[in-house]
């Protein structure tokens, strides 16, 4: 059985090696954060444009079209993956901090389940309910405090002096 708090007693090397992962995770996370904000100016209205396009808008800089069904299934297949597997290691090491139980359950629980919700909301607002748009700006932002919090404590139990 692993036990909670197990980061700062592990070998140098391997914590270490804990720090550069995480360090080179937040990197991958911060361009997908600037790809985001590319592609959608992180506003409401640029979000629904990015999926469901904005051919009725003449004035338009860019011309964007509503993404097809496999766009969107594509989209929403890696992105669940891909993140549910971060999120899953990123939790394994939350474990292994000195936080509260209590918190460490959030940071592990929470980014799962706003994984699911915001790309559930994505597909949703593709298919046309567009006020998801808020929910997934929420879930989203929820995620990335998250992201943050738990990457903080990681490193922070991996650097600090070993007790």
């Amino acid at each position: 059985m692993i036990q909670r708090g197990y980061l700062n007693q592990l070998p140098f090397s391997a914590r270490s090696f804990v720090a550069v992962f995480i360090m080179v995770l937040s990197v991958g996370y911060a361009s997908g954060l600037a790809f985001v904000d590319n592609t959608t100016s992180s506003h409401p209205s640029g979000i629904v444009e990015n999926y469901n396009g904005n051919e009725e808008n003449e004035e338009a800089e860019e011309m964007k079209f509503k993404k097809s069904d496999h766009e969107m299934l594509n989209i929403v297949h890696t992105h669940i993956l891909s993140m549910s597997i971060i999120f899953f290691i990123l939790g394994s090491l939350v474990y292994g901090t000195r936080l509260s139980s209590r918190w460490q359950a959030f940071l592990m629980i929470e980014p799962l389940l706003s994984v699911l919700v915001t790309f559930g909301g994505i597909f949703l607002l593709w298919r046309g309910h567009t006020w998801m748009v808020y929910v997934v700006m929420v879930s989203g932002a929820l995620m990335t405090i998250s992201f943050v919090l738990s990457s903080l404590m990681i490193l922070y139990n991996c650097l600090k002096p070993h007790p």
